[in-house]
């Protein structure tokens, strides 16, 4: 079922690899005021070590949420040291300021679409290489206009990267999750695809 805010819906699918008893993903979604907090989180390989990582990263972004995306990564890698890291990429979405605010470090692909015909009709996250817990770049956040009706995804390499170029706008966002999971699972590694809608006011 879709998870719903006053002015967002979304939904999550998530698998692990198979035969591994742990999954290194993990997501996050949480509400500070009127702004919706999303995240995935990519421990670096599988099994027990990567999920370990990526439940430290969940642990602290819970500790205290902000909508400072920047301020969290910074947390998140002071919290992480001295284990394998992950990469993981956060959004912030502002009902009132009508934005969407993102960050990433690492290969957690982000793609904001747009459902107004405005241009350009799809934006993506940029990409910055880095590890949570290792090594981060000079962290810089991207503020862009939503409307209603545009959506986020946010997912894991555990995905293939064609997943961009179908998403069925047409579906609500926990099917558009599901059909992205059973479509372009690689089969190799982790997954989890995180799926936003703002629906206004």
């Amino acid at each position: 079922m879709t998870a719903q805010h006053s002015a967002f819906e979304w939904g999550v699918a998530a698998v692990a690899q198979s035969g591994e008893a742990y999954s290194g993903d993990r997501y996050w979604v949480t509400v500070v005021g009127d702004v919706l907090l999303l995240g995935v989180i990519d421990g670096l390989g599988h099994g027990a070590k990567a999920s370990t990582a990526a439940q430290r990263a969940l642990d602290a972004l819970n500790e205290s949420p902000e909508p400072n995306l920047t301020a969290l990564i910074e947390r998140c890698h002071r919290a992480l040291m001295g284990t394998r890291g992950v990469v993981l990429s956060l959004a912030a979405l502002d009902p009132i300021a009508r934005t969407v605010t993102w960050l990433s470090v690492g290969n957690v692909a982000g793609i904001l679409l747009r459902a107004n015909g405005a241009l350009p009709k799809r934006a993506h996250l940029l990409l910055r290489g880095g590890v949570v817990g290792y090594r981060i770049p000079s962290l810089r956040a991207f503020t862009e206009s939503i409307a209603v009706g545009d959506t986020l995804v946010l997912a894991s390499d555990g995905l293939r990267s064609t997943f961009v170029e179908s998403i069925p706008l047409e579906l609500e966002p926990q099917a558009i999750a599901d059909h992205l999971l059973r479509s372009y699972y690689r089969g190799t590694d982790d997954a989890t695809v995180l799926v936003a809608r703002y629906r206004g006011s």
